[in-house]
């Protein structure tokens, strides 16, 4: 057995025996929609028990999960699924436990689980298909609609600088925070691919930088599915001005992310 320091360094610490600088948490901005709980398996079994148990917000999940402002219009587990502090097995054992409390099979509850088995198939659907997963080219043999590739209409995507106030917005959000909503994932990656006819590679890659929650089988699946190049295919373009009606229908989202 290794020996095991009483007391373990600091991140500081390690830095400077290493000769690196120290590394300054950046503040968290108070517009974000993650909740201010940091990371590790503690933090995840108090949202956990705070989302499912005291606020009782599975019940309302389907409801509100396509909203764009706020902590509770979502679960927000992403994060700690994604580096493993939190499994899809304890979630699914709160919504029993919900469940069981409350005598009834909500659509909340119903929708949650949905989730969780959408993530089971795209890891899944990576595993069997492999290498094909992440390339341009459709699983089923279908070509992606035709690019036009030009970096700088991509870095003004990227920077949230394309001239369409929805999309902007959301990608404001992930720069600031790490984060975006499901919503605003659809549409932005509908808007890259679409609309600015770039490769959708480049945005499946973007958001791999950026992502708080980065998950490869969720975010390449998600990608492949909006370009056409997954298992499904239909044109899966959205409409996102009507997007950016039914959803920011006050402006609230686009004037908090300017």
């Amino acid at each position: 057995m290794g020996f095991v320091p009483a007391t373990l360094p600091t991140a500081a610490a390690l830095a400077t025996a290493m000769g690196q600088p120290a590394q300054v948490p950046l503040p968290r901005d108070r517009r974000s929609a993650l909740p201010a709980l940091g990371g590790g398996e503690t933090a995840a079994l108090v949202r956990l028990h705070d989302y499912a148990v005291e606020r009782h917000l599975i019940g309302r999940y389907d409801d509100t999960r396509n909203q764009l402002l706020g902590e509770a219009f979502s679960t927000k587990f992403s994060p700690w699924l994604a580096n493993g502090s939190l499994s899809a097995r304890q979630i699914w054992a709160a919504i029993d436990g919900y469940e069981a409390i409350h005598g009834t099979r909500s659509k909340g509850a119903q929708q949650l689980r949905l989730e969780l088995l959408w993530r089971d198939y795209f890891r899944l659907l990576a595993r069997r298909t492999g290498p094909a997963f992440f390339r341009w080219h459709g699983l089923r043999d279908q070509l992606p609609k035709p690019t036009q590739p030009d970096r700088a209409v991509f870095e003004r995507w990227t920077q949230g600088q394309t001239g369409n106030a929805f999309v902007d917005a959301n990608l404001r959000e992930l720069a600031a925070t790490g984060f975006m909503s499901n919503r605003g994932r659809q549409n932005v990656a509908s808007y890259l691919i679409h609309d600015l006819h770039q490769d959708w590679r480049w945005g499946a890659a973007w958001f791999e930088h950026q992502l708080i929650d980065y998950d490869p089988a969720s975010n390449w699946g998600n990608w492949k599915y909006i370009a056409g190049t997954g298992t499904d295919v239909r044109d899966t373009a959205f409409d996102v001005a009507q997007q950016a009606k039914r959803y920011d229908p006050q402006g609230r989202y686009v004037r908090t992310w300017p």
